[in-house]
Protein backbone atom coordinates (compact mmCIF):
# COMPACT_ATOMS: atom_id res chain seq x y z
CA UNK A 1 0.00 0.00 0.00
CA UNK A 2 1.34 3.14 -1.37
CA UNK A 3 2.33 6.08 1.15
CA UNK A 4 1.30 3.70 4.48
CA UNK A 5 4.19 3.12 6.97
CA UNK A 6 3.97 0.26 9.13
CA UNK A 7 5.82 1.24 11.84
CA UNK A 8 7.45 -2.54 13.28
CA UNK A 9 10.23 -0.92 15.83
CA UNK A 10 10.53 -4.27 18.50
CA UNK A 11 9.14 -2.43 21.42
CA UNK A 12 5.84 -0.77 19.50
CA UNK A 13 5.37 -4.48 18.47
CA UNK A 14 6.02 -5.36 21.96
CA UNK A 15 3.72 -3.04 23.85
CA UNK A 16 1.42 -3.26 20.67
CA UNK A 17 0.77 -7.47 21.90
CA UNK A 18 0.11 -6.26 25.47
CA UNK A 19 -2.69 -3.64 24.56
CA UNK A 20 -4.10 -6.75 22.62
CA UNK A 21 -4.63 -8.53 25.67
CA UNK A 22 -8.37 -8.69 26.27
CA UNK A 23 -7.17 -8.62 30.56
CA UNK A 24 -4.67 -5.55 30.26
CA UNK A 25 -6.29 -3.18 32.89
CA UNK A 26 -7.62 -0.08 31.92
CA UNK A 27 -4.50 1.73 33.95
CA UNK A 28 -1.96 -0.54 32.39
CA UNK A 29 -3.55 0.05 28.72
CA UNK A 30 -3.36 3.56 29.74
CA UNK A 31 0.23 3.42 30.72
CA UNK A 32 1.21 2.04 27.15
CA UNK A 33 -0.92 3.86 24.94
CA UNK A 34 1.26 6.86 26.31
CA UNK A 35 4.82 4.92 25.95
CA UNK A 36 3.76 3.29 22.61
CA UNK A 37 2.48 7.43 21.19
CA UNK A 38 5.96 8.59 22.15
CA UNK A 39 7.67 5.99 20.56
CA UNK A 40 5.27 6.23 17.12
CA UNK A 41 5.91 10.07 17.60
CA UNK A 42 9.65 9.72 16.83
CA UNK A 43 9.49 7.69 13.69
CA UNK A 44 6.26 9.83 12.11
CA UNK A 45 8.64 12.75 12.72
CA UNK A 46 12.09 11.07 11.39
CA UNK A 47 12.25 13.60 8.42
CA UNK A 48 11.60 16.54 9.83
CA UNK A 49 13.35 19.37 8.30
CA UNK A 50 17.00 20.91 10.33
CA UNK A 51 18.30 24.17 10.27
CA UNK A 52 22.03 25.47 11.86
CA UNK A 53 21.60 27.56 14.47
CA UNK A 54 25.05 28.94 16.24
CA UNK A 55 25.19 28.62 20.04
CA UNK A 56 27.60 28.43 22.96
CA UNK A 57 28.37 25.23 24.51
CA UNK A 58 30.35 25.82 28.01
CA UNK A 59 33.78 25.24 25.81
CA UNK A 60 33.24 27.08 22.72
CA UNK A 61 30.72 28.35 19.91
CA UNK A 62 29.73 25.98 17.47
CA UNK A 63 26.62 25.49 14.23
CA UNK A 64 24.40 23.16 15.77
CA UNK A 65 20.90 21.66 14.42
CA UNK A 66 17.36 22.80 15.47
CA UNK A 67 14.17 22.28 14.01
CA UNK A 68 13.13 24.43 10.79
CA UNK A 69 10.05 26.06 10.33
CA UNK A 70 7.08 26.36 12.72
CA UNK A 71 6.16 24.43 15.09
CA UNK A 72 4.06 20.94 14.40
CA UNK A 73 0.60 20.77 15.10
CA UNK A 74 -1.04 17.31 17.01
CA UNK A 75 -4.50 17.08 15.92
CA UNK A 76 -6.68 14.81 17.71
CA UNK A 77 -9.68 13.20 16.84
CA UNK A 78 -12.26 13.26 20.03
CA UNK A 79 -11.90 11.37 22.20
CA UNK A 80 -9.55 7.81 22.00
CA UNK A 81 -6.99 10.44 20.44
CA UNK A 82 -6.15 12.19 23.59
CA UNK A 83 -4.47 8.91 24.42
CA UNK A 84 -1.72 9.39 21.27
CA UNK A 85 -1.98 13.06 22.51
CA UNK A 86 -0.29 12.70 25.30
CA UNK A 87 2.75 10.97 25.01
CA UNK A 88 3.26 12.81 21.80
CA UNK A 89 3.61 15.84 23.68
CA UNK A 90 5.90 14.05 26.30
CA UNK A 91 8.54 14.11 23.09
CA UNK A 92 7.67 17.56 21.63
CA UNK A 93 5.98 19.63 24.51
CA UNK A 94 6.28 22.67 21.95
CA UNK A 95 3.94 21.45 19.71
CA UNK A 96 0.58 23.27 18.88
CA UNK A 97 -2.40 21.17 19.86
CA UNK A 98 -5.85 21.09 17.98
CA UNK A 99 -9.03 19.01 18.41
CA UNK A 100 -11.65 17.98 16.30
CA UNK A 101 -15.06 16.41 17.26
CA UNK A 102 -16.61 14.89 14.23
CA UNK A 103 -19.34 12.22 13.09
CA UNK A 104 -21.01 10.99 10.46
CA UNK A 105 -24.59 11.60 9.68
CA UNK A 106 -26.14 7.70 9.19
CA UNK A 107 -28.47 8.63 6.35
CA UNK A 108 -27.01 11.77 4.65
CA UNK A 109 -23.63 10.11 5.69
CA UNK A 110 -22.27 13.96 5.66
CA UNK A 111 -19.36 14.93 7.92
CA UNK A 112 -21.06 16.54 11.21
CA UNK A 113 -18.81 18.84 12.99
CA UNK A 114 -19.38 19.54 16.94
CA UNK A 115 -15.89 20.71 17.77
CA UNK A 116 -12.43 21.92 16.31
CA UNK A 117 -10.25 24.10 18.05
CA UNK A 118 -7.01 24.96 16.49
CA UNK A 119 -4.44 27.70 15.95
CA UNK A 120 -5.28 29.86 13.23
CA UNK A 121 -1.86 29.96 10.98
CA UNK A 122 -2.46 26.02 10.78
CA UNK A 123 -1.47 26.48 6.67
CA UNK A 124 1.87 27.02 7.59
CA UNK A 125 2.60 23.64 9.98
CA UNK A 126 2.81 20.25 9.25
CA UNK A 127 -0.14 18.87 11.12
CA UNK A 128 -0.01 15.57 12.40
CA UNK A 129 -3.46 13.34 13.20
CA UNK A 130 -3.71 11.18 15.64
CA UNK A 131 -6.21 8.03 16.61
CA UNK A 132 -5.64 4.99 17.83
CA UNK A 133 -7.88 3.13 15.40
CA UNK A 134 -8.39 4.03 11.64
CA UNK A 135 -11.39 1.24 10.97
CA UNK A 136 -14.46 1.98 8.63
CA UNK A 137 -12.28 5.65 8.15
CA UNK A 138 -14.98 7.95 7.90
CA UNK A 139 -14.27 10.29 11.87
CA UNK A 140 -10.58 10.29 10.11
CA UNK A 141 -12.21 11.43 6.36
CA UNK A 142 -13.96 13.96 7.98
CA UNK A 143 -11.46 14.85 10.46
CA UNK A 144 -8.83 16.09 7.48
CA UNK A 145 -11.27 17.12 5.14
CA UNK A 146 -12.49 19.61 8.42
CA UNK A 147 -8.56 20.46 8.75
CA UNK A 148 -8.13 21.27 4.78
CA UNK A 149 -11.06 23.61 4.95
CA UNK A 150 -9.40 25.74 7.58
CA UNK A 151 -6.05 25.50 5.32
CA UNK A 152 -4.26 23.14 6.54
CA UNK A 153 -1.81 21.86 3.42
CA UNK A 154 0.67 19.62 4.96
CA UNK A 155 -0.57 16.59 7.09
CA UNK A 156 0.38 13.07 8.04
CA UNK A 157 -2.04 10.66 9.36
CA UNK A 158 -0.78 8.45 12.73
CA UNK A 159 -2.71 5.85 14.04
CA UNK A 160 -2.42 2.63 16.69
CA UNK A 161 -4.80 0.19 14.40
CA UNK A 162 -5.31 0.13 10.46
CA UNK A 163 -7.91 -2.31 8.88
CA UNK A 164 -7.58 -2.43 5.38
CA UNK A 165 -10.67 -1.07 4.04
CA UNK A 166 -9.97 1.94 6.05
CA UNK A 167 -7.32 2.86 4.71
CA UNK A 168 -8.50 1.93 1.17
CA UNK A 169 -10.99 4.71 1.91
CA UNK A 170 -8.89 7.42 3.46
CA UNK A 171 -6.32 6.92 0.55
CA UNK A 172 -9.25 7.27 -1.86
CA UNK A 173 -10.83 10.54 0.10
CA UNK A 174 -6.78 12.21 0.69
CA UNK A 175 -4.17 10.08 -1.64
CA UNK A 176 -2.34 13.61 -0.32
CA UNK A 177 -1.76 12.58 3.42
CA UNK A 178 0.22 9.60 4.39
CA UNK A 179 -0.35 6.92 7.18
CA UNK A 180 1.73 5.62 9.60
CA UNK A 181 0.81 2.90 11.77
CA UNK A 182 2.29 0.54 13.79
CA UNK A 183 -0.33 -2.71 12.54
CA UNK A 184 -2.44 -3.34 9.55
CA UNK A 185 -4.92 -5.89 11.00
CA UNK A 186 -6.92 -8.13 9.26
CA UNK A 187 -10.57 -7.13 8.69
CA UNK A 188 -13.75 -5.00 10.20
CA UNK A 189 -15.93 -7.02 11.57
CA UNK A 190 -19.72 -6.48 11.06
CA UNK A 191 -20.07 -4.42 13.60
CA UNK A 192 -16.72 -2.20 12.28
CA UNK A 193 -14.40 -3.15 14.99
CA UNK A 194 -10.94 -4.22 13.70
CA UNK A 195 -10.33 -7.70 13.97
CA UNK A 196 -7.78 -9.30 15.61
CA UNK A 197 -7.42 -5.34 16.84
CA UNK A 198 -7.72 -4.57 20.48
CA UNK A 199 -11.69 -3.56 20.74
CA UNK A 200 -12.98 -0.06 21.55
CA UNK A 201 -9.70 2.32 22.21
CA UNK A 202 -11.38 4.86 24.25
CA UNK A 203 -14.01 2.63 26.47
CA UNK A 204 -10.71 0.51 27.17
CA UNK A 205 -8.73 3.66 27.84
CA UNK A 206 -11.43 5.37 29.85
CA UNK A 207 -12.74 2.05 31.53
CA UNK A 208 -16.06 2.99 30.01
CA UNK A 209 -18.70 0.82 27.87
Amino acid sequence: MDSVTVIKHPLVQHKLTIMRKKDTSTAGFRRLLREISTLLCYEVTRDLELTMETIETPLTEIQAPVLEGKKLVFASILRAGNGLLEGMLDLVPSARVAHIGVYRDHESLEAIEYYFKAPEDIGNRLVIIVDPMLATGNSSIASVEKLKERGAKNMRFLCLLAAPEGIKNFQDAHPDVPIFTASIDSHLNEKGYIVPGLGDAGDRMYGTK
